[in-house]
């Protein structure tokens, strides 16, 4: 039986190619308030129907929804997709408010026979799928720090939808959702990138509290977003992630930065200018003067299976292939009825990163304590200290 797929949100087209290299998988609808462009993309890649309203797109013979919307509209989105009757893979983050996060989660659980699947899609790139499988198998032993960075000047996009604006153009653009809901808050708006990987190398672990700090205004003083800002979750092992945000600094583009500290040995990401993505695994007897990287090539054979044998058709999905996995597993959780790889517990947790980091920068870097959204009950079951 065909999977019909409706996409709200036609800019957000990242996760198309990956649903097209699925049999039996159809992405038959495509949604958006701005008809021409959304004309422009339901021709360009042959989507049948189209739809204005997105209640009059849940109303059609879809069985699962993207929501590649704004991030303000998220929740609302996927709540009314999920009272429609339809499975959800939502685009980060999950929600903007610590409310919509206790909605999300007890929708999401009050329909249970439906899968709701957070798209955090940096998962799903190829080394950090590598360095996950290398982590279960004890090549770093007891993993107790991790590091992420997401280092990406976009200050431009505060100014209408185009990509590229200039300086001369931009005062002529429309003000773009991104002016509030992301350069308008302070603290980390946007970790998950950043975390969700981290997060599953540190899996069965949980973040217990959030602490962020921030460097001020310096390149952009009419934003509210500061320069930058490092956030720290103190896990409730006791094990440590840092997380580093700044879209507002002028420097290139680094939005996939990890590192991870174990008792065996480490790996670093690449810095740029000809770096390598690089391991180091302490041999026996040898002095830490003589501690040298190797590069993760070296250890190919710790690559999952299926990106080793990853199709052309697949690759061209996107992030080497990453953007075919985390569709195959959703529509897999659809059809075998199984929990998704990314659940609505890990969204509410890795959005609320940002949302606790706003506090904690806007009270000098005090310690949020993070809700446990996997406790059974609603939001009045747990007190949360300010």
């Amino acid at each position: 039986m065909t999977l019909k797929v409706g996409i709200v949100g036609a800019r957000g087209l990242s996760n198309l190619l990956g649903f097209r290299a699925i049999p039996d998988v159809e992405v038959t609808a495509l949604c958006d308030l701005h008809e021409s462009f959304l004309q422009e993309q339901a021709q360009k890649f042959g989507i049948p129907k189209t739809y204005r309203i997105y209640e009059d797109m849940l109303e059609s013979d879809i069985d699962a929804v993207v929501v590649s919307t704004p991030m303000q509209l998220h929740v609302q989105q996927t709540i009314q997709a999920l009272e429609a009757g339809k499975h959800v893979l939502c685009e980060v983050t999950a929600g903007v408010t610590m409310d919509e996060l206790w909605w999300l989660k007890e929708s999401v659980e009050k329909h249970s026979d439906k899968v709701y699947m957070f798209a955090e899609n940096y998962c799903y790139i190829p080394t950090n799928q590598q360095i996950a499988n290398m982590i279960s198998q004890g090549v770093f032993g007891d993993i107790y720090f991790g590091e992420g960075e997401y280092l990406h000047d976009i200050k431009y996009l505060t100014q209408g939808f185009n990509r590229r604006v200039s300086q001369e153009d931009a005062s002529a653009s429309k003000t773009s959702w991104r002016n509030y809901w992301q350069f308008g808050k302070r603290g980390n708006f946007y970790p998950t990138h950043s975390l969700g990987p981290l997060m599953q190398w540190f899996r069965g672990d949980r973040i217990k509290s959030v602490s962020t700090f921030a460097t001020g205004w310096h390149t952009a003083p009419e934003l509210r977003q500061e320069d930058t800002s490092i956030t720290m979750c103190q896990m409730e092992s006791g094990k440590l992630i840092k997380l580093r945000l700044d879209c507002v600094s002028n420097r290139p583009h680094n939005g996939a930065y990890y590192t991870i500290q174990g008792t065996k040995g480490c790996y670093e990401a690449p810095r740029g200018l000809g770096d390598d993505h690089k391991i180091y695994i302490k041999a026996d007897g040898e002095h830490p003067e003589d501690a040298k990287w190797r590069p993760l090539s070296d250890f190919q054979e710790y690559m999952p299976e299926r990106y080793q044998n990853v199709t052309e058709e697949q690759s061209e999905a996107g992030h080497w292939g990453g953007d075919f996995f985390i569709v195959q597993d959703f529509v897999n959780a659809i059809r075998g009825g199984t929990k998704p790889p990314i659940d609505v517990y890990d969204a509410c947790e890795w959005t609320a990163v940002a949302l606790l980091s706003e506090l904690s920068v806007m009270n000098g870097g005090r310690t949020m304590d993070m809700p446990d959204f996997r406790k059974s009950g609603s939001y009045k079951d747990q007190i949360i200290r300010l």
